[in-house]
């Protein structure tokens, strides 16, 4: 096939295409659909596993995911209906031609006011196609905008992070190159935001358009936008594929605020109330977590009912735990920090030593033990916590505290940590869960 645009053989195989393209918009919106339905359950429960975890990274990765799963869910059910009422305006026409409006022998007004505000089936048909086409095309085009705001926010952070947060480099690199680069950044975004809802005002006047030119080229390898910007403009330049794209948007927004739509049936009761001393969340006990999709708050015990002579007390490990230790004792933090994306082949971690690296670990696991504490109702236990996966396979820290001392009813189990702010340790609460003890 001879792709040389400029050919009259190319423009009419085009045209072709263009004339049979439904048939591949229906096929691909078919499976698409099919396959994001099935995969959104999971996303959803990924995105709220790492955000329980406190996985920043996965977070961010799962959180775009959702929001591409449900625009393109939204769009292509869109054209999906469309496209199905295009098929079946195509085949009634096929049947009874244009609308005769002097058959139905309607009154001078209203025959008047139908060929006006109606008029040709044809029309209407066509009219049908290009919402379809339309909606097809901006499904994907938007993902490249979710893409485009996630790079923008993920190079600003990995500059305040790597850059401006880091210690190691001089204060002329890390204050004066990093901040300006921000505050470039931050106007930039500004900037870039404002031409795109005004749909380029920035490059249309002349002086504008000389300031903006380098931000704009920026931006464009930031957001990606060399890759879509034909689609971009394509939009740009046609009447219809503009308002269309705009009156997409109250619907977007319509979408968002019904999705956290809720129905209140208490002023004072929430169901997602954490565990407290009156509230007893089913994401503290292992029995009670669905061992697919549920996660643990934090800190988990067996049961709400133990019969047993111990509690089983797990603390979800998150990297915040890890940072507490750091900051308790400065000695264990490693030079390179290797969490975060890495990859075995240059994690050099994994070569060393491995007597030193457990005499490491266990440093590691008793400065945990003194900053986690462990009580039942006032008295404080003795913990010894090790490492361990809960029952759904989370990792974390596990002890058994006895409770061969305790009277049958209503007890509170507390985990507290110790933190060292300005000097000073103070003791701060983890969890509070309430359970019930009654012996065999």
């Amino acid at each position: 096939m001879n792709n040389d645009y400029t050919k009259p053989e190319f423009k009419k195989l085009l045209q072709k295409l263009q004339e049979e393209s439904w048939q591949l918009e229906l096929l691909i919106s078919g499976f698409a659909i099919f396959g994001l339905i099935t995969a959104l359950p999971y996303i959803i429960d990924s995105v709220n596993e790492s955000e329980n975890s406190q996985q920043i990274y996965s977070f961010v990765i799962y959180l775009v995911a959702l929001i591409s799963c449900s625009i393109l869910i939204f769009n292509l059910l869109l054209h999906v209906l469309l496209r199905g009422l295009w098929i079946g305006a195509l085949g009634l026409r096929y049947v009874s031609g244009d609308i005769d409006y002097d058959s139905l022998k309607y009154s001078p007004k209203f025959t008047k006011y139908l060929k006006k505000r109606v008029g040709s089936f044809d029309k209407y048909i066509g009219t049908l196609e290009n919402y379809c086409s339309v909606i097809f095309a901006v499904s994907f085009l938007l993902i490249f905008y979710v893409l485009a705001i996630t790079f923008t926010l993920l190079v600003i952070t990995l500059i305040a992070s790597q850059l401006i947060g880091n210690d190691d480099l001089p204060n002329w690199l890390s204050n004066g190159v990093g901040i300006t680069l921000i505050v470039f950044l931050v106007f930039g975004m500004f900037f870039t935001l404002i031409d795109f809802v005004t749909l380029g005002f920035l490059k249309k006047k002349k002086w504008i358009s000389k300031f903006y030119f380098p931000i704009y080229w920026v931006f464009s390898f930031i957001t990606l936008s060399f890759l879509y910007r034909p689609l971009v403009y394509n939009f740009l330049d046609n009447k219809f594929g503009k308002r269309l794209s705009l009156a997409l948007v109250p619907f977007y927004i319509l979408i968002t605020l019904i999705a956290f739509l809720k129905y209140n049936t208490s002023n004072y009761i929430d169901p997602d109330l954490r565990s407290s001393d009156y509230v007893a969340n089913n994401n503290n006990y292992e029995n009670l977590i669905n061992k697919e999709n549920g996660f643990i708050d934090n800190v988990a015990i067996q049961s709400k009912v133990v019969s047993d002579n111990y509690v089983k007390v797990f603390v979800l490990y998150t990297e915040n735990i890890e940072d507490r230790i750091f900051n308790y004792y400065p000695d264990l933090k490693p030079e390179i920090d290797s969490r975060g994306l890495t990859s075995d082949i240059f994690n050099g971690n994994n070569f060393q030593s491995g007597h030193k690296k457990d005499s490491l670990r266990r440093i590691y696991l008793k400065t945990f033990n003194d900053i986690y504490s462990v009580k039942i109702d006032s008295i404080t236990c003795d913990s010894d916590f090790i490492l361990a996966n809960s029952a759904n396979g989370k990792l974390g820290f596990e002890t058994y505290v006895s409770t061969k001392a305790l009277e049958d009813g209503k007890h509170l189990l507390k985990v507290n940590r110790l933190r060292i702010r300005n000097g000073d340790t103070i003791n701060l609460k983890v969890s509070t869960i309430p359970f019930w003890y009654y012996k065999d």
